[in-house]
């Protein structure tokens, strides 16, 4: 059984996320990943750069354990810049889509007074579930 996107009747679709899924299998809970690499280094103060890199350990963490990106029904997103975000929005969403694809689970974005990595501008949580 695939996953199945969840939309209420007369709900006005949502534009880069989900507003549900519907889901049964393994479950991959994936940490907060931030915009470093394998090393813990951080190569890039810029926001999208940090987007990607994050991005890309997730795929990493998903592919350890047997996973791929269509396997996510969840995401949050922590930013230490609201406005870095906002204005970047569209490049954010082509990032995304390189690394992950068009698949888009339900997303929540949080704007934090800071992280727990000083240069981290970003870090995002994760949760699959591969479907038996």
């Amino acid at each position: 059984m695939q996953n199945e996107l969840i939309q209420p009747d007369g709900w006005a679709k949502p534009v880069g996320y989900a507003n549900g899924i519907s889901a049964r299998g393994r479950i991959v809970q994936v940490g907060g990943q931030v915009g470093w690499d394998k090393r813990c280094e951080f190569h890039s103060d810029d926001f999208v750069d940090q987007v990607e890199r994050a991005l890309l350990n997730i795929v990493d963490v998903l592919s350890a354990a047997r996973a791929r990106p269509e396997h996510l029904i969840q995401m949050t997103w922590y930013f230490t810049d609201r406005d870095a975000y906002r204005t970047r929005l569209k490049d954010v969403g082509q990032v995304y889509r390189k690394v992950i694809g068009r698949h888009f689970p339900p997303m929540a974005a949080v704007q934090v007074v800071a992280l727990m990595e000083d240069r981290a501008k970003i870090e995002i949580q994760a949760l699959a579930v591969v479907p038996d």
